[in-house]
């Protein structure tokens, strides 16, 4: 029952390499975007709010469609990176890191927001006033009070991103050792005579991977509370 078979580690093996890369690209996009949302007020905020959410509602084949569209080898985006720095994402593992990441953004971004529009905003000014510039002000203040709202963000994006399918799918195919991860190889082993217990041992591991990541969340944001509060 848990003797797990080298092509199903190789899946969890991918789904882990995914989700870090995800979450480490995605993170300093979304830390500067969760300081623009939270800190400024400028013309289409709102339209910027809702884009960053809507891979929520979206159904994840249509993001997968849509990233298929810009980013597939004769896409918007993708024909050129292909063309003229040989960069490819369709059917390549790194095009199911940018779908995750797609994906897990929303989840980035949301407590880290929160984290920011937590913080008084005087110890910001006092740091100002000191002759600190802007950039200074944010990376030796703003950044390190919100490193608990970044930990729970990068680790709640982990978590989805281990977890994503429709979108991966929809993207880059399921192609074992290179785009097949643990939520795809579950498709495939139950369309499969017999792959109920190996389909199982990769539920499992997968459970078990995303109750760590959302309990290491918790902590987080319960350490931000506690800080933030002053506890």
């Amino acid at each position: 029952m848990f003797d797990i078979s080298p092509t199903e580690w190789t899946a969890v093996l991918l789904s882990l390499r995914v989700g870090v890369v995800a979450v480490l690209v995605a993170t300093p996009i979304a830390i500067m975007l969760a300081w623009a949302l939270a800190r400024y007020e400028f013309w289409g905020k709102s339209i910027l709010d809702a884009a960053v959410h809507l891979p929520l509602v979206l159904p994840p084949v249509v993001t997968g469609y849509l990233l298929l569209l810009t980013f597939g080898r004769r896409g918007l985006v993708g024909g050129w990176l292909a063309d003229h720095l040989g960069i490819v994402f369709a059917f390549r593992w790194t095009g199911a890191a940018l779908a995750c990441g797609v994906m897990s953004f929303p989840l980035l971004v949301r407590p880290i927001r929160l984290s920011i529009e937590a913080i008084d905003r005087r110890l910001e000014q006092a740091a100002s006033t000191l002759g600190a510039s802007p950039w200074r002000v944010f990376t030796t203040v703003t950044v390190p009070l919100a490193l608990p709202g970044i930990m729970a963000g990068m680790v709640l994006g982990f978590a989805k991103a281990i977890g994503e399918f429709g979108a991966t799918i929809t993207f880059v195919s399921n192609i074992p050792g290179e785009t097949q991860t643990i939520s795809s190889a579950i498709y495939s082993l139950i369309q499969t005579p017999d792959g109920d217990t190996a389909a199982l041992r990769l539920v499992i591991v997968s459970v078990v991977m995303s109750m760590v990541a959302l309990v290491a969340s918790e902590v987080f944001a319960r350490r931000a509370t506690r800080r933030l509060h002053g506890n």
